[in-house]
């Protein structure tokens, strides 16, 4: 395996297994501490705008190599 290949693969497995695990941790802080429907909705809402910024990037990295 070269250095790219391990990249690569963190990049294509290792972020969006962070970003679901971030996920259970936003569910389990909102859970204990009874935020209630908008607190758990304002902060899944943070935690998606940094994920929908990640695949945006993505996605253009993927249009400019083509």
């Amino acid at each position: 395996m070269t250095d790219e290949m391990v990249t690569k693969w963190g990049m294509q497995l290792g972020i969006p297994l962070v970003i679901l695990f971030l996920m259970f941790i936003i569910w389990d802080l909102a859970k204990q501490s009874k935020a209630g429907r908008i607190g758990t909705f304002a902060m899944f809402l943070a935690l998606s705008v940094g994920f929908i910024g990640y695949v945006i990037k993505v996605i253009l990295q993927w249009q400019m190599e083509n």
